[in-house]
């Protein structure tokens, strides 16, 4: 029976599992850092030309000619923008995926960079500005990166990767489909049929140089939602006259607290009920007959997410029912993405790999994230490994370090070599255990 090592509170698999891959892992090696300085100028290009979801052309563009001039298949308009490589190896084996996602964010960058965005566009009929406040550029560099590398040891290739392009991670526009659940409706995960897939997202609160993972529920399943509670308008001196639903909406806010409180067992996982925006009235002294308000609703289980959904139903209407007004609720709204969930037996077999990339030490278990992620569609449907990079400046403190999805938010482009070397060792690793 092999034997389990436990350094520092991580599980540590003998390096002799991957020893027959000690030559591939040294070229590896040799190729990302060749190639350092062509991730960091892709990245900082697409930093300086960000697109929307479902939007972007140029970065499929820049993103399909690379591929080609490599010698890779490549697909184009895949859900819309996304684009599709395959490589196929000089041996037999299993289908690998690689994912990468394309798509910025309606925020407007505040960070001193030579190549800070500039773009400006109309989001939900505001001018805003765009930007890849999420590190979508870091991951499309990182991964064009790994395609540059293991065209070059084609040869030694014991199966196929695919290169999975991603449009529309943040949601598509209203009104629209888009990201990875289109992507497996257009067929993304057949033709040839993936086996695996793996992904990478960079953390600007994660020191670099470090590699952070969890074994199943890792992100939260998000579900949005949208109450409309509609009461009695009447003169604001007169409240008597009125069925409130100012009031009645503050009554759920609060009420809604109480799943979290009270009805979840948080010894076993996290939630979150949030409410984000209220909407009613148009006047000091008018009381309203509707409020909308809308909110996003997060879990690490299937049982956890139905338990939610019940609870809020029940609440919103009961509450409303109770003052003599009625509540409509949407639940889910507009979107809903699944828990992301790394296949237990895979991030164990996985787990050696990152460890001889990034060094044990630097390979750390992360607690769940209440962030959601679309890669937990892939997931759904084949196994996959979903891990982090850290992109924070040695020396920086995690609670000071911007967040993501801010102006402000900022990456140490320095991580990029580990990114490609820990996707094209998961690779190779993975197509020698299936030899």
């Amino acid at each position: 029976m092999m034997k389990k090592l436990l350094f520092s509170g991580l599980l540590i698999l003998p390096f002799s599992l991957f020893a027959q891959n000690s030559a591939q892992r040294v070229e590896v090696g040799k190729r990302a850092d060749a190639i350092t300085g062509k991730v960091i100028n892709w990245r900082r290009d697409f930093h300086e030309h960000p697109e929307l979801g479902n939007q972007e052309k140029r970065t499929a563009g820049i993103i399909a000619k690379h591929l080609q001039d490599l010698g890779i298949e490549v697909k184009t308009g895949v859900a819309k923008t996304g684009v599709v490589g395959i490589l196929k190896g000089g041996k037999p084996g299993p289908v690998v995926a690689l994912r990468a996602d394309m798509d910025a964010l309606p925020v407007t960058e505040r960070v001193a960079l030579p190549f800070a965005s500039k773009v400006k566009t109309t989001y939900n009929d505001q001018e805003v500005g765009v930007m890849h406040a999420c590190g979508h550029d870091s991951h499309v560099a990182i991964l064009m990166g790994v395609a540059e590398v293991l065209s070059g040891m084609k040869k030694d290739l014991a199966g196929t990767v695919k290169f999975i392009f991603q449009p529309a991670e943040e949601g598509a526009p209203v009104g629209e489909e888009g990201g990875a659940e289109l992507m497996i409706k257009e067929g993304v995960l057949q033709n040839p049929k993936v086996d695996v897939i793996f992904g990478l997202h960079i953390n600007s609160q994660t020191p670099v140089g470090q590699l952070t993972y969890r074994p199943g529920g890792t992100m939260a399943a998000v579900n949005d939602m949208k109450i409309t509670i509609t009461g009695k308008q009447a003169h604001g001196a007169y409240p008597w006259s009125s069925v409130d639903p100012v009031v009645v909406a503050a009554q759920i806010v609060n009420n809604l607290q109480t799943i979290v409180s009270r009805n979840l067992n948080i010894t076993e996982n996290p939630g979150v009920v949030t409410i984000g925006s209220i909407h009613g009235g148009v006047r000091s002294n008018i009381i309203p007959e509707k409020v909308e308000m809308l909110g996003t609703v997060r879990n690490f289980t299937a049982a956890d997410e139905a338990m939610f959904i019940e609870r809020i139903k029940t609440i919103a209407t009961k509450t409303a029912e109770a003052a003599g007004a009625k509540a409509e609720v949407l639940l889910p709204y507009s979107a809903h993405y699944p828990v992301t969930f790394n296949d237990v037996a895979l991030t164990e077999k996985m787990l050696p790999s990152l460890q001889n990339t990034a060094g044990a030490i630097n390979v750390k278990l992360k607690p769940p994230v209440t962030g959601a992620e679309d890669f937990s569609f892939y997931q759904e449907k084949v196994p996959g490994l979903f891990f982090f990079l850290g992109g924070m400046p040695r020396g920086g403190d995690p609670l000071k370090a911007p967040s993501h999805h801010t102006p402000d938010f900022f990456i140490d482009e320095s991580s990029f070599n580990l990114g490609v070397k820990a996707l094209c060792n998961l690779t190779l690793d993975y197509m020698s255990m299936k030899k």
